[in-house]
């Protein structure tokens, strides 16, 4: 059985080679095709239908924001990660902005690369967790003069246990690394996690992390 199908996009065709060498050895991932620049991933996506696009960002012809952007309307069912050096903040929300569902560095480990494949495919974000303080800092800093209507309390609150799964989880951790800093079984982070955005309302973990700010916990 096929797992998810992963495009990969980068003008280096040195790092596409190792990373679809790195992504081979993983169960449930497909590496189905690559691209050396934007106008290449859109003409590729449209012909090999990926589910997930790792996505350089900056690149000749055609940049990963612009691909991203352009992407999301021609195919809205593939997910984009940006997959890049570079995390300043021009950078990270231009990618955002575009339609990326998530934002990664090169220097990220194998496991936590193919975790994001997998929550990507899944319809997930997935941020690097200085992308995600990134994030949450600024939402927080948004004015005053038109602040999102404060979430009402929740009606079932969050465990001592759950409490401390969010307060991770808002830091861009992945279920691995939570399950490892809280002496858990991955399994049981995952259920607490599930439980977390049932209790906030949230369809992801960024916007439970942000939803949680707003109500004060974290």
């Amino acid at each position: 059985m096929t797992g998810v199908r992963v495009l990969l996009v980068d003008d280096q065709a040195l790092f596409r080679e190792a990373l679809a060498t790195l992504l081979a050895v993983h169960e449930g991932v497909e590496v189905v095709g690559e691209a050396g620049d934007g106008d290449e991933a859109l003409r590729k996506a449209a012909e090999l239908a990926p589910d997930v696009v790792l996505m350089d960002l900056r690149m000749p012809v055609l940049d990963g924001i612009g691909a991203t952007r352009r992407l999301r309307v021609e195919q809205p069912d593939v997910r984009v990660i940006a997959l890049t050096t570079f995390d300043d903040d021009e950078d990270v929300f231009a990618a955002l902005r575009a339609g990326a569902v998530g934002y990664l560095l090169k220097d990220v480990s194998s496991a936590r690369l193919v975790e994001a494949v997998h929550a990507a495919a899944r319809g997930e974000s997935v941020l690097q967790p200085s992308v995600a303080a990134k994030v949450v800092a600024r939402f927080a800093q948004l004015p005053d003069a038109a602040p999102e209507p404060r979430p009402q309390p929740l009606v079932v609150p969050l465990s001592d246990r759950e409490l401390d799964v969010l307060r991770l989880l808002a830091d861009g951790r992945s279920n691995r690394e939570i399950a490892a800093a809280l002496f858990l079984a991955e399994g049981t982070v995952k259920n607490h996690v599930t439980n977390v955005l049932a209790k906030l309302g949230a369809r992801d973990r960024t916007q439970a992390a942000l939803r949680a700010r707003a109500l004060g916990l974290l």
